[in-house]
C-alpha cells in the first residue's frame, strides 16, 4: 500500500473530506473562500469540472455555481478533457498542467481527471446563478483586506 492510498483510506473511514472552494463572482471580479466539510462536500464528490451545482449546502442560499477547476494536496491540477478519476502522466504541449518555455516544447506531466475525489483539496467554481442576498453581504469584508 503506497502512502497516498493509506492517505485516501484514512479519510474516507473517518469521514473528514474537507474542500476550499474558492467561488469567482463573475459580476464583481472577487474571489470568495468557502470551506466546505461534512455534507456540504460529499455534495461535492462525484461531480466533474463544468458541471453545475447549487450552491446552499456551501451556505450560499439561492445560488449556483459551477465547478471550474480543482487541485489536489499535492498542487496537481484537475483538467476537464481527462475523464474518470484518478491521476495519469500525459504528454503536454502547453495549458493547464503546463507552460512550455522553448516553441514546440513537449513535457510528460501529472494531471488529475476532471471527476471531484477526495483527494482535492482546492475546488475552483464560477457563480451561474445569483440569490437574494449578494455575496458582499454574505462574506463581509475583513478589516485591512484589499
Amino acid at each position: 500500500m503506497t502512502p497516498e492510498q493509506g492517505y485516501q483510506i484514512l479519510q474516507e473511514e473517518s469521514g473528514m473530506v474537507e474542500f476550499k472552494v474558492v467561488v469567482s463572482d463573475p459580476k464583481t471580479g472577487r474571489a470568495y473562500n468557502v470551506d466546505a466539510t461534512g455534507g456540504a462536500a460529499g455534495a461535492i464528490v462525484g461531480k466533474c469540472i463544468g458541471d453545475e451545482i447549487e450552491a446552499g449546502s456551501l451556505g450560499l442560499a439561492g445560488y449556483k455555481i459551477q465547478i471550474t477547476g480543482a487541485s489536489d494536496r499535492t498542487g496537481i491540477a484537475a483538467k476537464k478533457s481527462v475523464p474518470g478519476a484518478g491521476r495519469k502522466k500525459l504528454l503536454l504541449a502547453g495549458g493547464i498542467g503546463f507552460h512550455p518555455v522553448m516553441d514546440g516544447e513537449r513535457r510528460r506531466k501529472m494531471i488529475r481527471s476532471s471527476e471531484i475525489t477526495t483527494e482535492f483539496v482546492q475546488i475552483n467554481a464560477r457563480v451561474t446563478a445569483y440569490g437574494e442576498k449578494s455575496l458582499d453581504e454574505i462574506f463581509p469584508k475583513v478589516e485591512g483586506e484589499k
